[in-house]
């Protein structure tokens, strides 16, 4: 699934170069390798909540979608069919609305160039409108499972270490002040970066050449990465505090327990 995620805009776009097509069947490599490492080791190393569905499965749907709708609408430039008109009027009609004074949208389309055609202008305000819009509705999905399904305890005990690789419990401090610290900082980053990275491409193209949007996989693979990032580290963020809302309450059991046997609280 993550090689088909990967080739996606290779195989909807008529116009993918040989070039591109090396690279591409170079990242599928490595992501595909990567991503069976970490599911199959028992000590994984980067890839969190790895036993906790459906947190990896909404991020993946999300970025699935977000590829799967900018490939359509880039196909719809050069070989126009039913489907392509219907996901760029969607997207059109979603960009149009997002497109407001200091919205995510309008800082993406105000960060190129002056020089820029109309074209492409329309071309990155409907792309940055359709992914930041999924973006939005993956973070609502994965909050609505969270709050009924009991996330992540529904399928029982869960384990720091192989969910949380890259957090230390013995690192010092309070776990759950570092859980809740951790997870405010990530829902702080994720708001905050989509207005970020427009400023930051605006100022660097100053000093560097401006990012070349014209090329279709270039624009799918920016706006998704601008939507889906955020997005994914405010998820990281409600996870980890929900995480952290479970030690609390585990803690508050045991020493409830405790307490009932007249024990000394630990």
């Amino acid at each position: 699934m993550v090689i088909l995620l990967i080739a996606l805009p290779s195989f909807v776009l008529a116009s993918t170069t040989t070039d591109t097509a090396q690279i591409v069947v170079l990242v599928c490599i490595v992501a595909s390798v990567f991503t069976f490492v970490e599911y199959n080791s028992a000590s994984p190393s980067l890839l969190e909540f790895r036993d906790a569905p459906p947190f990896n499965r909404v991020r993946f749907l999300g970025l699935a979608a977000t590829v799967f709708s900018l490939s359509m609408i880039a196909k719809g430039a050069t070989d126009p069919t039913t489907a392509t008109r219907l996901f760029s009027l969607m997207g059109n009609a979603l960009a149009e609305a997002m497109d407001f004074p200091y919205s995510p949208v309008r800082l993406v389309v105000l960060m190129l160039p002056a020089e820029a055609d109309l074209n492409l202008i329309e071309n990155v305000r409907t792309a940055a409108g359709l992914s930041y819009l999924v973006s939005l509705l993956s973070m609502a999905f994965f909050v609505l499972i969270l709050r009924l399904n009991n996330w992540p305890s529904q399928r029982g005990g869960f384990n720091v270490w192989t969910n949380l690789p890259v957090f230390d419990p013995s690192a010092g401090g309070d776990v759950v002040d570092r859980l809740e610290r951790d997870g405010q900082i990530n829902i702080i980053l994720g708001f905050l970066l989509p207005f970020v990275i427009p400023a930051l491409v605006k100022l660097a193209s100053d000093v560097f050449n401006p990012i070349q949007l014209q090329n279709p996989h270039t624009l799918i693979w920016m706006m998704t990465a601008w939507a889906f990032l955020p997005a994914s580290l405010m998820m990281r963020g409600v996870a980890m505090l929900r995480v952290g809302q479970m030690v609390a309450a585990q803690r508050e059991r045991a020493y409830l327990e405790e307490k009932d046997n007249e024990g000394v609280p630990a």
